[in-house]
């Protein structure tokens, strides 16, 4: 069982006052490739794994954006470790139908 969620809003800031989804969008595919688990949400993502390996993915989403012509990039990050393990389905189940 993974110790870390780690929830994160990106915020880019983009060139020319461009819409930034097509720029979340980009993030949101670095999470996808890294094989972690992850849902999204209307406002931010949660990922389920290791704090190292999340806060890699982390760098590389603000990578990616930079290299998509970001002049900069914010995040909102959240993390809960539980060395014990945590999982969203842990914290959520009650709530699902």
């Amino acid at each position: 069982m993974a110790t870390t969620l780690l929830s994160i809003q990106v915020i880019p800031k983009t060139p020319d006052g461009r819409d930034s989804i097509p720029f979340v969008d980009e993030a949101i595919k670095v999470i996808q490739r890294s094989g972690v688990k992850y849902e999204v949400h209307a406002l931010e993502t949660t990922l389920e794994g290791e704090l190292p390996q999340l806060l890699q993915i982390v760098n590389e989403m603000h990578e990616a954006l930079l290299q998509a012509g970001c002049p900069g990039v914010i995040s909102q990050v959240k993390i809960a470790q539980y060395p014990s393990g945590i999982s969203m389905d842990q914290l959520t189940e009650k709530y699902r139908p």
